[in-house]
């Protein structure tokens, strides 16, 4: 059904069903290869995306994150799924200028020459330049450190549909000498950096309270939102919640996990206190409104993406147009995983439907094997007793 709805080829059926990566691929990768680790790759559906529906391919060795994601977009249906938007694919590069006499007058003279700065940069890519790319800002600051005042140079680079980490890189790598000529100054760091603050997706959505289970539900929620609003202690659990939904998407097409992990946390963290991704609101309606802001530092060319061949096929299968398209569906699928969890946080508590799909694990964990996993699955949480020491006790009295 996935392979019609998005017009896979057989060869993409192949590789997301069997083949997957091979070893050779691997080995071109990565380093020192000697295997390779597989984690399942599932299908979240009900998604409707600024008008558009969607199957969204979810890479997770958790239980329950699919099922909850899956849920969640459902429940947002009734309000119109989720609506979207963001700004351009701008990230940083950063130079780091150390040993400056005169800091402040360094800022300025680096300021004054940022034409000329920025000149330089794009010709290092004049194929990013040619797709609209490049480029479009210079900043510097005099940042206070334990080793004394440095002068930060921030290159702000719009790169399209690529992450953008080789891109930038080379420029930062670049235009060293001739910062270190401005500025008189040593240049040690010049490399990316990952708090993507100028490239955001935002997703939002209405949900139903008669959808969701009611005013209470609603007030539960709101209240559970200005709690990770205020307290890092919670917002730590809130935005890790999110991060389910957006690293899963994240590694099923290719993208650097852990860039993306540190632009969220970062970001969570910018005013000083560490704080949600997402807020929730009840309207004048009694409605509860859910709403979330991130950095996207993803792309749908280059990398991981391109070669491997599962991720090729997630790609098709989301129908994809661009890397902004694919960071609001990541805003879109934090939103409805973030909200899956506070709705069941609000009613039920999480561990019950966690513990009923964790299940199968802790059977598999106990030896059950076949039709024997579900069986003892659906027992301990008929029971709600789910440890591998019941699931052995079922599977000896099954046998």
């Amino acid at each position: 059904m996935v392979a019609e709805n998005a017009g896979l080829s057989e060869a993409e059926v192949e590789a997301i069903g069997r083949v997957g990566l091979s070893l050779d691929q691997a080995d071109k990768m990565v380093e020192n290869v000697v295997g390779l680790f597989q984690v399942p790759l599932g299908i979240a559906t009900n998604f409707l995306i600024d008008g558009r529906e969607l199957l969204v391919p979810m890479a997770t060795e958790e239980p329950s994150v699919i099922a909850a994601a899956s849920n969640g977009a459902k429940m947002a249906l009734a309000g119109g799924g989720f609506v979207t938007s963001s700004t351009k694919p701008v990230m940083r590069a950063l130079i780091q200028v150390t040993g400056v006499d005169d800091p402040w007058g360094a800022r300025l003279a680096i300021l004054s020459r940022s034409e000329e700065i920025t000149s330089r940069a794009n010709e290092k890519d004049p194929m990013l330049v040619s797709y609209g790319g490049g480029v479009v800002g210079v900043e510097a600051e005099v940042v206070e450190t334990r080793k004394g005042p440095m002068v930060v140079v921030h290159l702000l680079v719009d790169c399209r549909d690529a992450m953008g980490a080789n891109a930038v890189n080379t420029m930062a790598e670049a235009l060293a000498p001739f910062i270190e000529e401005i500025t008189g100054g040593r240049v040690y760091l010049r490399i990316i950096s990952n708090l993507a603050d100028l490239r955001l997706a935002r997703a939002r959505a209405v949900f139903r309270a008669g959808e969701i289970g009611g005013p209470e539900v609603v007030d539960g929620i709101v209240l559970a939102s200005a709690l990770a609003e205020s307290d890092p202690y919670r917002a730590a659990t809130h935005n890790k919640g999110i991060m389910n939904g957006v690293t899963a998407v994240t590694m099923a097409t290719g993208n650097d996990t852990r860039a993306i992990e540190a632009g969220a946390h970062s970001y969570a963290a910018r005013g000083g206190r560490y704080r949600s991704l997402s807020v929730y609101e009840k309207n004048r309606d009694g409605d509860l409104v859910g709403s979330i802001e991130l950095p996207v530092a993803v792309g749908t060319v280059g990398g991981a993406t391109r070669v491997h061949p599962v991720a090729r096929a997630a790609v098709r299968v989301l129908g994809l147009r661009s890397a902004d398209d694919l960071g609001r569906i990541l805003a879109s699928v934090g939103l409805a995983q973030n909200f899956a969890a506070l709705r069941a946080l609000a009613t039920e508590g999480i561990q019950r439907g966690h513990m009923s799909l964790h299940a199968r694990n802790v059977a598999v964990q106990a030896g059950a094997k076949g039709d024997e996993i579900e069986a003892v699955a659906a027992k301990m949480a008929a029971e709600k007793r789910i440890n591998v020491d019941r699931a052995r006790e079922l599977l000896s009295e099954m046998r």
